[in-house]
């Protein structure tokens, strides 16, 4: 069969109108909606899109480069296509930090049959197609001379476009910052850019100190150690809490314990490569960047500047680099057959794990546990048979294939298996009542999208998420000797549960409910302060002579 015949112009233009076609059905119904009362700037927007495309093609036309480029460039369009057309996300830079840090069990469960089918039909076939086609090459200046003739025009005529409808462009494109967000695959394309300038910017940074002054001003029995175990939650929304007013009693064991929960917190960020280190550092979310959270000494550290012990125990991907200095572990490495299966594990592992660290605890201490939560999209992994409340629910990670409340119902059972879990762990800490001083502070990284709005999963950019992506739970829970210690008033805290909180606050508080005095440390972020006699951030005079980590 004989090999059709292009020239390296008209393959751009090709490859520009395939894509744009069959790439971008989230872009363009979104275009259509907020150009809709200006119908021939639409079709001028088309054009502009159309022949920008093309000539930033035609700039890869050299021999031996422009096959592998052309490839490339629809490969990346139909991967990022069917996340944005099936689940609503933005494939920027922080969905593909996201991307690279996962675990393969956790990404094997994006790989479905749907996303295969999708990847052939308008990935692998037309890169078959690109390779198979033959470019008829000019000689090199022919060539610039043709394609300078092709792109010089169409600029031109861009400009021209954007000269004519400069005030519904400059209108819509300010209003509607999502829009070219999901623009494929240029955003996919900027975003991973901008991961690899991050990455070179980052390589000579120096860590900064932070709270080196830090001293524990513990009131508490010396014989008895403080201990804090934070419970960092993943992907738990603050809707689908029952003791946050959902309809459905997703939290039959907490609801049985004396915990206050907060109704009015934000997060940081709303993935977890953002939040984790965000509700760690001590930048508020205003002013946080991932170069400051990265090169910048956190909570953990803070605290072991104050002689407070820390354990990091992660069922998730990673810490995100907030534990790189402190004591870790990695659980789904012990691949215990009682809460794992295919290099994944309920959230059991860690609540079985503390229960063995704490009869160990001698000192105060804070201990972190990492969860799996609710991370999408394969939500029936996140729990077992006895917390399968709601049925009929999903159990695929295809979200296609699940009716609405199906979904809804997996997720529900994840928030079960949380609460489930946040039970067992105050247990561990009751149990161990006789000898330390403890207390507990659950807090989601962000929220989750099950299908409002056509949106799903999480990582939205944050001007842009929706309240199920920024709203998350807060839970506490505190031992009577844990309060007696610095005086907390526990009626006190339960009065303020609906006051507005955030990520910003968990630096502060942890400080403040552990008696660490540091300069760093900001009594208005803390939400325990007012209702605390004693600690950091209170009137009450404070002890000068005591040993770190009494």
């Amino acid at each position: 069969m004989k090999r059709p015949s292009l020239t390296s112009i008209q393959l751009s233009m090709l490859v520009t109108l395939f894509v744009l076609a069959t790439a971008n059905a989230t872009f363009w119904m979104k275009a259509w909606t907020y150009f809709e009362e200006f119908p021939g700037t639409l079709v001028g927007f088309a054009i502009a899109l159309f022949l920008l495309g093309s000539s930033l093609l035609t700039m890869f036309s050299m021999k031996y480069v422009i096959k592998p480029v052309f490839i490339v460039f629809v490969l990346i369009a139909a991967v990022s296509s069917y996340y944005v057309d099936t689940f609503g996300i933005v494939v920027d830079r922080d969905m593909i930090r996201n991307a690279l840090e996962t675990t393969a069990p956790e990404a094997g469960a994006f790989v479905t049959p749907n996303f295969i089918v999708h990847i052939v039909i308008y990935g692998f076939l037309p890169a078959v197609c690109i390779a198979w086609v033959r470019i008829r090459h000019r000689a090199v200046l022919a060539k610039a001379r043709w394609n300078t003739a092709f792109i010089l025009p169409s600029v031109l005529v861009v400009l021209g476009i954007v000269f004519l409808n400069f005030s519904v462009f400059a209108a819509t494109f300010r209003n509607h910052h999502d829009l070219m967000a999901s623009l494929n695959p240029a955003s996919a394309i900027v975003g991973v850019g901008k991961v690899i300038d991050r990455h070179f910017q980052n390589r000579n940074q120096i860590l900064t100190k932070l709270g080196e002054d830090a001293r524990s001003t513990s009131r508490g029995n010396g014989t008895r150690p403080k201990v804090l175990v934070l419970v960092a939650g993943e992907t738990a929304r603050a809707h689908n809490f029952g003791l946050l007013g959902y309809e459905r009693d997703t939290n039959p064991e907490l609801s049985k314990r004396d915990v206050v929960a907060f109704s009015n917190v934000s997060s940081c960020g709303t993935a977890t490569a953002v939040s984790l280190p965000c509700m760690f550092s001590v930048y508020p979310r205003d002013d946080y960047t991932e170069t400051k959270g990265k090169w910048t000494e956190n909570l953990l550290d803070v605290l072991g500047h104050a002689g407070i012990k820390t354990l990091w125990l992660d069922n998730n991907t990673g810490s995100k680099g907030v534990a790189d200095r402190t004591a870790y572990e990695f659980l789904p490495d012990t691949a215990d057959p009682s809460f794992c299966e295919d290099g994944e594990c309920r959230d059991d592992v860690l609540a079985n794990r503390l229960k063995e660290v704490l009869v160990g605890v001698k000192n105060d201490t804070v201990i972190v546990l990492h969860q799996i939560g609710s991370h999408g999209p394969a939500y029936f992994r996140r729990y077992g048979e006895e917390a399968r409340r709601f049925e009929p629910d999903c159990r695929t990670p295809q979200l296609a294939d699940c009716t609405s409340q199906e979904l809804v119902n997996a997720y529900d059972n994840t928030i079960v298996q949380t609460d489930r879990n946040l039970g067992q762990i105050i247990d561990s800490l009751r149990e161990q009542s006789d000898r330390i001083d403890a207390a507990m502070i659950y807090v989601s990284d962000h929220g989750e999208s099950l299908g409002e709005s056509g949106l799903y999963l999480h990582a939205a950019p944050y001007f842009m998420a929706p309240k199920g992506q920024t709203h998350v739970p807060m839970i506490a829970w505190f031992s009577d000797a844990f309060a007696k210690d610095d005086g907390l008033d526990q009626s006190c805290i339960e009065a303020r549960r609906a006051e507005p909180l955030s990520h910003d606050s968990l630096f502060h508080s942890v400080l403040g409910l552990m008696s660490v005095m540091t300069k760093v440390y900001d009594p208005a972020l803390d939400f325990s302060v007012s209702c605390r006699e004693t600690g950091p951030g209170t009137s009450s005079p404070q002890p000068q002579d005591e040993e770190p980590g009494a």
